[in-house]
Formats: C-alpha cells, structure tokens, sequence
C-alpha cells in the first residue's frame, strides 16, 4: 500500500511539468504557422492572376518574395532538435521516481521501518545538554582553584570557549576565549574572540574592532584570512562612525 501511494505522490507531483511539455509538443510552432501562411499566400496569387487581377510580371515577382520568406521560415532540424529535447526531458521525468526510490533505498530506508517520535530525541539532546553542562561547570570549578601562573589555565580557558561555542553560547565563549588571550596573544585566537563578540553581540564593537586590528598586525602576510579581516575592519570602522 505504501509503494503506491509513493507511485500516486510521484505522478502528481510530476503531473504539471508533463503537461506543460505535452502542450508545447502538440501546439503549433512558429515555423508551421509561418510555413501554412506562406503556401497560403502563394495559392491566393495564382488565384489572383488567373482572374486578370494581377500582371505575369507581377506575380513572378511576388511568388520569389514568398518563395524567400517559405525558404527563410523552414528550419526543420532545429525543431528536430527540439522534438529530440522534449523527448529527453521526458525520460528524466520518468526516471525521477525511480533514481528516487533508488536512492531511499540504498540510503538504508524502508517504508515499513517505525516511526521516531521527536520527543524521544529533544529528550536525548536535553540530555547531552546536561552532561555537557555539568562537564563545563567541572572545567570552571578546576579553574578557579589553579594558582596563578599554571600553564594548563590557558589551556582550561581555550577547552572552555570551545565547549561554549559548541552549545551556541557565543558570548561565554567569547569571555573564555578571552581570558585565554589575556594570558598569550596570538591573532588566530584574538579573531576567534572578535567573531565570538560579533556574533553574541549583533555589531562590531570599538573592542573587537581593536582585536581586528591586532590580529591583522600579528598575522602572518600570507593568512588566508587577511582579506576578511580586512573586510571586517572596514565595517566596523563604518559602524563606529555612524551616530
């Protein structure tokens, strides 16, 4: 029951596509328009001469006029082309369904496989909060007791500012990160706290427009970044300028 309502699913949603192809294939184009009138025209001039309508020398000319025009408007294997175009672009439509279901397939899915209710999966990602959370409050904890001067807080405030970024605490992040620079400057770091402090933050403040400025200057001259900073620079002396 499944495979056909994915069969019916398919068809209608390729419905509109084919139907609009099959009209343009059936509809007359330009050239038979163009083609009809012009055999048209040339029955209508001999009808006109053979009534004395028209002069001998008259109608020669007109009929190389329209004689042109026919020679002009026949353009036969561009429409072969464009009947061999639609033909292509109906197989791909065929095969859609199939390269689909192919594909959901070979991907490890199955229509009678169960459901996964969300709700078990929010509890599972609430879960992995808390651990992380308690783990953060560890590492903070461990920090605070270190004596000054201990070469692993560094360490700990870069541990820390990766932990945040990765909860999507920008702003904690940016304070551990900072702490980390305060200790030992080093522009990659120094750009990590201006973006964390841009993104918590909505804007470029004076502060992480001056980090901008020292990473740019400590960088080396061939940082693959040194352009975007640039770019960030610029902008935020933009920003400081606006009242």
């Amino acid at each position: 029951m499944i495979w056909l309502s994915i069969a019916c699913l398919s068809v209608f949603a390729l419905l509109p596509a084919a139907f609009a192809l099959w009209r343009r294939a059936v509809a007359r184009d330009e050239r038979s328009a163009a083609l009809e009138l012009h055999e048209a025209q040339l029955v209508e001039l001999d009808r006109d001469l053979s009534s004395g309508m028209i002069a001998l020398s008259e109608h020669s000319v007109a009929q190389l006029e329209i004689q042109r025009r026919i020679l002009v408007a026949d353009r036969a294997p561009a429409e072969m082309a464009d009947r061999a175009a639609r033909n292509r672009v109906f197989i791909a439509l065929a095969l859609v369904p199939l390269v689909a279901v192919g594909l959901y397939l070979t991907g490890g899915g199955h229509p009678g496989f169960p459901a996964q209710p969300l709700a078990p999966r929010l509890e599972a990602v609430h879960a992995h909060d808390e651990k992380a959370g308690k783990a953060i409050d560890q590492l903070k904890q461990t920090l605070s007791v270190l004596p000054p001067g201990d070469p692993s807080i560094r360490q700990g405030y870069l541990l820390l500012g990766q932990a945040e970024a990765s909860r999507g605490h920008d702003a904690d992040a940016a304070v551990a990160w900072r702490k980390a620079l305060d200790l030992e400057f080093a522009p990659e770091l120094a750009l990590q706290v201006a973006e964390e402090q841009v993104r918590s933050q909505g804007r470029i403040s004076a502060d992480s427009l001056a980090l901008y400025r020292r990473a740019l200057d400590a960088a080396p001259k061939d940082a693959p970044w040194r352009q975007a900073v640039q770019q960030r620079i610029a902008q935020g002396e933009h920003d400081q300028e606006q009242p």
